[in-house]
C-alpha cells in the first residue's frame, strides 16, 4: 500500500525508465497477453497507445488511486435494464456507445481491472466478446494485487485522443456467449444444458429473495463465484486445477456446455472468464435470476438439491 499516494511525476519516471522496452517489443510483435495477465506483465507497457486499461472500481478508489493511463468505467454503461431484468446486453446503440467511450481500435488491447476480484471487469469483457472484440485481458487481483507489487497508481483521471477507426460491432457470434429466457428453458426442460448458479447459497436454497420468487433454475449446481477468489492472497484467482477439481466434484464435465447465471450477470462474469480460463463451453444467461425469478411461469426450485 505504500504507493498508494506516488505522484505523477514518479509515475512518469517508471514509465519513461521502461520506454525503451516497449519500443522494442512492439517493432517486433503484437501483445502477448493471455486472458489473465499478472501485474508485472502489464508494467512494461503502461503508457502504450494501442493498450487500454479499464478501470471498474468503484467511483471513490478510483479518484483515490488508479493504475496510471486507466479508463474508469461505471458499470451503468454494460448493462440495460428492463422492468424485470436488470443486467442484460445492451442493444447494438448501447454497444456501439460502449466502444466509443472505451475509444478502441481493432488494433487495441484491452486490460481490465476492479477492486473486487474481477466480477465487472470479467463483465465487460463478456460485453467485449459478445460484440466480437477478443482482444482482453483479465489483471488478476485487480488494484489490490497491483498495490501489493507496489506498482505506482495516479490520482489524475485520463484523457485520449480520439481514435479513428473504432472497433465495428459484430452479433454475428453473440449466441456463443449469451443465452436467452426461451432458449435457456427449452434446454433446462429438456434436461440437455448444465447450469451453474454463482449466487450466495442464501439466494441459491430462496432464503434471501432478490426477485419475486426465491430459489434457482432446476438442474442448477452451486459454486458461489468468489469461491474461486483467494482473499489471503490480494483477490488474486486460486490455481485453476483447484477450482476445475471442486466444479468436478458438484458433477460439472468440463466437455459439456455449461450455463452461468447470477441475478444480474455481474457475479458470473467472473465465472464467465474462469469457464474461458478452463476451455469450457460457456455461455452466460445475461436475464439471470432478475429475470426468471420475477417471471410467474418459470420453473423453480428451492432448498439445497438442484433439482
Amino acid at each position: 500500500m505504500k504507493n498508494q499516494h506516488i505522484g505523477k511525476k514518479h509515475c512518469a519516471k517508471i514509465i519513461c525508465a521502461q520506454g525503451l522496452k516497449i519500443e522494442k517489443r512492439m517493432t517486433t510483435s503484437a501483445f502477448n497477453f493471455e486472458l489473465l495477465i499478472e501485474a508485472e506483465q502489464l508494467v512494461p507497457f503502461l503508457g502504450h497507445d494501442k493498450i487500454r486499461i479499464v478501470d471498474l472500481s468503484r467511483s471513490s478508489v478510483y479518484d483515490q488511486l488508479h493504475i496510471p493511463h486507466a479508463l474508469h468505467v461505471k458499470p451503468q454503461l454494460l448493462v440495460r435494464q428492463e422492468e424485470q431484468a436488470s443486467g442484460l446486453l445492451p442493444d447494438e446503440d448501447g454497444l456501439k456507445a460502449l466502444i466509443e467511450y472505451l475509444n478502441i481500435s481493432p488494433e487495441h488491447h484491452v486490460v481490465v481491472y476492479d477492486d473486487e476480484g474481477g466480477a465487472w471487469a470479467g463483465r465487460l469483457i463478456w460485453n467485449l466478446h459478445c460484440l466480437g472484440f477478443y482482444n482482453t485481458s483479465l489483471l488478476n487481483g485487480g488494484i489490490h494485487a497491483w498495490l501489493a507489487a507496489g506498482y505506482p497508481t495516479s490520482a489524475e483521471a485520463e484523457s485520449f485522443s480520439k481514435v479513428e477507426h473504432l472497433v465495428t460491432v459484430n452479433l454475428q457470434h453473440l449466441d456463443q456467449h449469451r443465452i436467452e429466457y426461451a432458449k435457456l428453458l427449452q434446454k433446462v426442460e429438456q434436461q440437455a444444458i448444465q447450469v451453474w448458479d454463482c449466487r450466495t447459497s442464501e439466494e441459491y436454497t430462496g432464503q434471501r429473495l432478490a426477485a419475486r420468487r426465491g430459489g434457482h433454475i432446476p438442474s442448477a449446481q452451486h459454486f458461489e463465484w468468489s469461491t474461486a477468489i483467494n482473499r489471503q492472497n490480494h483477490l488474486k484467482l486460486h490455481p485453476l486445477e483447484r477450482t476445475q477439481q471442486r466444479l468436478e466434484q458438484l458433477g460439472f464435465q468440463f466437455d459439456q456446455p455449461v450455463v452461468v447465471y447470477c441475478q444480474s450477470h455481474h457475479r458470473s462474469g467472473l465465472a464467465y472468464i474462469l469457464g474461458r480460463l478452463l476451455d469450457w463451453n460457456i455461455q452466460a444467461y445475461d436475464g439471470a435470476w432478475s429475470e426468471w425469478g420475477n417471471r410467474l411461469d418459470s420453473p423453480i426450485i428451492t432448498g439445497e438439491s438442484p433439482a
